[in-house]
């Protein structure tokens, strides 16, 4: 089996990181990149939200989505699958050559490869869990059946 591995957005398939900057239009707001509406997604407080959505790059945006002075949602750990699933679905859908790439990956195993993330990631030796590659394969099946 073929396997996928991304991570910095000038490396092949870089476009499917989240700091790739392909704008995304969810919640009525444009979003710079999809880590920039997930980041945002963790808050109740729309002043913060807003910030996160403003911030000038993806890096800042997750770095303000990490500090833990600000109170996360209390439903942000079963809420934040969904709310990732939803942000691919928008920069997979809203930009054609995106849709046009994650389908040309055929059945590969798309991963996320880097030892800083175990959970949206492979933990950088195959032990995490690799959230977002799996969502990304999960969108590429949804969107290969959609196909005409």
């Amino acid at each position: 089996m073929q396997v996928i591995e991304f991570y910095i957005v000038s490396d092949e398939y870089g476009e499917f990181s989240n700091f790739a900057k392909y704008q995304i239009l969810l919640d009525d707001k444009r979003w710079p990149t999809s880590e920039h509406y997930f980041q945002a997604q963790k808050f109740e407080n729309a002043e913060y939200k807003e910030a996160i959505r403003k911030a000038d790059t993806p890096m800042i945006a997750a770095r303000l989505g990490r500090d833990r002075k600000q109170e996360l949602r209390k439903d942000w750990k079963s809420a934040k699958v969904g709310v990732m699933r939803n942000a691919i679905f928008a920069k997979f859908t809203q930009h054609e050559e995106l849709k046009k790439l994650l389908i040309s990956t055929g059945n590969a195993k798309i991963i996320e490869h880097t030892q800083n993330d175990d959970y949206w990631a492979d933990g950088g030796d195959g032990s995490g869990k690799n959230m977002l590659g799996k969502l990304l394969m999960e969108l590429r099946e949804t969107l290969i059946a959609d196909s005409p």
